[in-house]
């Protein structure tokens, strides 16, 4: 490795150069991940000096030899192609010493002619890598810069009469369910696909009777490209895609992207990805409802496509093209609109549609992203629809659309979404092209900014989906992650972000921004958004006893799915059985009778849950696997007991000079400041009144920001260093009464609480009253109290909302039931920790020891209930997961409310409805 392009000669690239002192490094791979050099993350600056096409002299430079041997039977002499499928982000390549050329590119395959250069034995391949090239200024994406050879590198053999290129068009006609095929190749040859009775000469076309393809029923047909030097296999997928009447539609029906973005990225591997974890990756989007993938922000690794053919994802390919870096400048000097840079623009689209136009699942093509706009990207479009005009042009950055074929936002809130969808949007400037762009479909092709605990307002945004033919879905920003795996000194393992590698220039953690955690494990979020997308809806009927029952599919009936009930009695379940549902077409709906509800003598409320679940082994997850659920509460049945005890108390608060205390029941309390020290022999403190939250990268919101960002208000208001007073202490008949203030320094701001403690003898009651004094500019982080109780009691029961967390705007999958966890499972590991944990609708809650001993927690109204081991105060300081330390305490909040998470981290802040206040 060479600090810069310049530091090294080529002797390298002799074939009798002594390598033996050099290292080893594995290929694929990104050599910063291997202990050489550094990886650096930026959002949109380019980490170099912008003085296009120049780069600085320091570019660390990576110098690669291979020696190989041909196989046996491999003929001396007959062409082959050195192929590479992705380099960042320059390389010149020699094969026995001669110079096969130079390409970049980085996410985009390259090939040599190689057949007169081979040998049979001894063949040296030197590669020299430039982790800076002119490329780079279109290579600006919202990732880590990792260096390397990270795709495979491959050598084929291409007989005489070997397949040169090939294109398939299979189209289908849903008027009349017939499938066309035609497939040019160059050469001439036959296609063959047995289970069609098809036997055809190339460039023909044959029409016949055809199941289609499309993400939910994904029927590829076996088939055959024979030429006279080579025979290769094709999956054929019968679609057609089209925008007609103002909306995108497959096989002549409108779809509804339920998509994410995804960019390539392992924790140790970085972009150097494998099959088994592109085939996971898609496993668990199929398993949570997700049915379409925008490849952010340049295509994928070509097995990754070849996988959504088979499983069945709508994708939209984006071309490896982002300049992103030069809005701060005000777009000047940017490639896109400079003559100069067309052809190597052209260049990225031909090689990305060359290489992926056989793929049924690609039904968009993208021209890129954040690049602004120019005539580079209208010769791009103008290309991509020359070579191909069956698949809609999208791309995001010009406002005009007068390059694509629909409407693309980012981050547009709720409300504009709404008026975007009665195209009642506000007019571009442009009156003819606005007229144009207001009668394309419209996507979000990033929305929901999953940093952090998040995203809120998903709901919402579904809702305007369903209203809105024209709104046709969106992408979730993003899928996973981009947390790179390091230990601490003692082993302990955490995810680095930006900054945590020296970078001089980074954008801290917004690489940390997925639906999953890094290292693939679900995340909130996406048990989220599974639940609001989920393509059947299942609601309470609108008389008592019914449920009503709505197939949100685009093409598939229901016959695929298996439906039951299940009735509860706080949360333990005491009958259930299988519900008979029609096979309803798409968009279908039916309101069905429930059971009886059976007798029992079990107290408590009762709620209905009923369960859509596969009936077969699909491609993607087992049988019984739960696709769609609802859940709704029994109305007829009175609630017999399960609610906290009465206000009124029936003992008398008794004080304790000597010990300074007063009792009240099971309860110890100071006598001189009000807090409660013991509760049933237990050691205690608390509860006091508690506004502070660690403020999630939501709460944060981003820095470009127009609106109010709450997490940094909170801070300046100093709710993160409140302060107690005591005001009074009495006995006020049977009850314990005690005023306290609570307040940040150098603030008129406060809050007044009175807390009123009552006990029948055996359990404690307590209302809180609080008071806002001043004018307040914002809503507060939590209302609540926090309960102090020893560290030993780590197992945690409830009946509310579960099993994970919820917040005001993210609770569209919390069930209601009995759970039971430990206090150390109900965090949520962000990979920069935050506000987490918090349990939606908790009617009752236990903290126990092993033993069972413990305290039980009932509220009225139902209430939010959060523990962990450590206080909001220190998860506000901690930078890594690893920074957490558990205390011997376990802090109980038990919340009256808690302001909601939205996406201000990079979109809309929290809806009204959803502010505490």
């Amino acid at each position: 490795l060479s600090p810069s392009a310049t530091a090294a000669g080529d002797d390298f690239a002799r074939p009798g150069f002594d390598a033996a002192h050099w290292d080893e490094l594995p290929v694929p791979a990104h050599w910063p991940l291997h202990g050489y050099g550094a990886p650096a993350y930026t959002n949109t600056g380019y980490p170099f000096p912008v003085d296009p096409p120049r780069l600085p002299d320091e570019n660390p430079t990576g110098d690669y030899r291979r020696l190989f041997d041909l196989p046996e039977e491999w003929p001396v002499g007959e062409d082959a192609v050195l192929r590479f499928e992705g380099v960042e982000s320059c390389a010149r390549v020699w094969l026995n010493g001669r110079e096969l050329g130079h390409f970049k590119g980085s996410r985009l395959p390259h090939e040599f002619a190689v057949g007169g250069l081979l040998r049979a034995r001894g063949n040296v391949l030197a590669v020299r890598v430039h982790q800076w090239s002119s490329g780079s200024y279109l290579e600006d994406q919202d990732q880590w810069w990792l260096p390397g050879i990270f795709r495979e590198v491959t050598l084929e053999r291409r007989p005489e009469g070997a397949v040169r290129d090939f294109f398939v068009h299979a189209s289908y006609d849903h008027t009349s369910g017939a499938g066309t095929l035609r497939v040019e190749c160059e050469p001439q040859g036959r296609v063959l696909v047995p289970e069609l009775g098809i036997d055809m000469a190339t460039g023909e076309w044959t029409s016949m009777a055809v199941s289609p393809w499309t993400a939910e029923t994904p029927r590829l047909y076996a088939g055959e490209l024979v030429t006279g030097g080579e025979r290769i296999g094709l999956r054929i997928g019968f679609r057609t895609v089209e925008v007609a009447d103002g909306v995108l539609r497959v096989n002549g029906r409108r779809v509804l992207f339920r998509g994410v973005n995804r960019h390539e990225f392992h924790p140790e591997s970085g972009r150097a990805l494998d099959l088994e974890t592109m085939r996971r990756d898609l496993l668990l989007m199929k398993r949570h409802n997700i049915n379409a993938v925008r490849t952010s922000h340049y295509p994928p690794h070509p097995a990754f496509l070849g996988l959504c053919d088979e499983l069945g994802v709508w994708v939209v390919d984006e071309c490896d093209l982002e300049t992103h870096g030069f809005h701060a400048l005000g777009w000047r000097g940017n490639p896109v609109d400079d003559e100069r840079w067309t052809p190597a623009l052209l260049d990225r689209a031909a090689r990305m549609v060359e290489r992926d136009k056989n793929h049924p699942s690609v039904v968009m093509w993208s021209l890129g992203n954040e690049s602004g706009s120019g005539a580079g990207l209208s010769a791009m479009a103008r290309w991509i629809r020359d070579r191909d005009p069956s698949r809609p042009l999208h791309y995001e950055g010009d406002p005009s659309c007068r390059d694509t074929d629909v409407y693309s936002r980012m981050y547009a809130d709720h409300a504009e979404v709404d008026r975007i969808g009665r195209r009642a949007e506000e007019p571009y400037e442009d009156s003819e092209l606005d007229a144009r762009r207001r009668g394309l479909p419209f996507i979000l092709c990033e929305y929901a900014h999953a940093m952090g605990n998040g995203p809120g307002g998903l709901s919402e945004y579904q809702r305007l989906f369903e209203t809105h033919e024209r709104c046709q879905g969106g992408f979730v920003w993003e899928w996973i992650d981009h947390g790179i795996a390091r230990h601490t000194p003692d082993g302990q393992r955490y995810f680095a972000y930006g900054g945590d590698f020296g970078e001089e220039l980074h954008d801290g953690n917004f690489c940390c921004d997925g639906l999953l955690f890094p290292d693939r494990t679900p995340s909130p979020g996406l048990l989220e958004l599974k639940k609001v997308v989920e393509p059947v809806r299942i609601e309470a009927g609108p008389d008592a006893g019914t449920v009503r029952i709505a197939n949100g599919h685009d093409f598939a009936d229901l016959s695929h799915l298996a439906f039951s009930w299940s009735y509860e009695i706080e949360g333990v379940s005491v009958a259930e059985g299988r519900l008979d549902v029609p096979s309803l077409a798409p968009g279908g709906s039916t309101e069905l009778k429930l059971p009886a509800p059976p007798p029992s003598s079990r107290a408590g409320e009762a709620w209905w849950t009923v369960r859509a679940a596969l009936t077969d082994p699909a491609p993607w997850a087992e049988a019984g696997h739960e696709v769609a659920w609802g859940q709704f509460a029994d109305t007829s049945r009175p609630l017999d007991g399960g609610g906290p005890m009465e206000a009124t108390g029936r003992t008398a608060p008794r004080s304790d000079e000597e010990a300074a205390s007063v009792r009240l029941g099971p309860g110890v309390f100071d006598a001189a400041t009000g807090a409660l020290r013991s509760l049933g022999g237990f050691r205690v403190e608390g509860p006091r009144l508690d506004v502070w939250r660690a403020p999630t990268d939501n709460d944060e919101g981003a820095p470009w920001q127009s609106e109010v960002r709450h997490g940094p208000l909170w801070r300046r208001i100093g709710l993160h260093r409140m302060r107690h007073r005591v005001d009074e202490v009495r006995a006020d008949g049977d009850a314990l009464l005690v005023r306290a203030r609570l307040a940040p320094a150098g603030s008129g701001l406060g809050l007044r609480a009175e807390y009123r403690w009552t006990s029948d003898g055996e359990r404690l009651s307590l209302v809180v009253a609080v008071a806002p004094e001043g004018d307040w500019p914002c809503p507060l982080p939590r209302l609540g109290v926090r309960l102090d109780v020893p560290g030993e009691f780590g197992e945690a029961q409830w009946f509310g909302g579960g099993p994970g967390e919820a917040y005001p705007d993210t609770r569209a999958a919390s069930r209601i039931g009995r759970y039971t966890m430990p206090v150390d499972a109900m965090q949520t590991p962000y990979v920069r920790p935050q506000e987490n944990g918090a349990r939606a609708d908790v009617r009752w809650a236990r903290l126990t020891r092993p033993d069972g001993a413990g305290v039980r927690i009932e509220g009225a109204p139902a209430f939010w209930f959060t523990a962990r081991r450590w206080t909001a105060e220190r998860l506000d300081a901690a930078a890594h997961t690893s920074d957490l330390v558990p205390g011997e305490t376990v802090r109980v909040h038990l919340d009256h409310a808690q302001h909601g998470i939205g996406t201000q981290s990079c979109g809309p802040g929290v809806l009204p409805e959803h502010w505490l206040g």
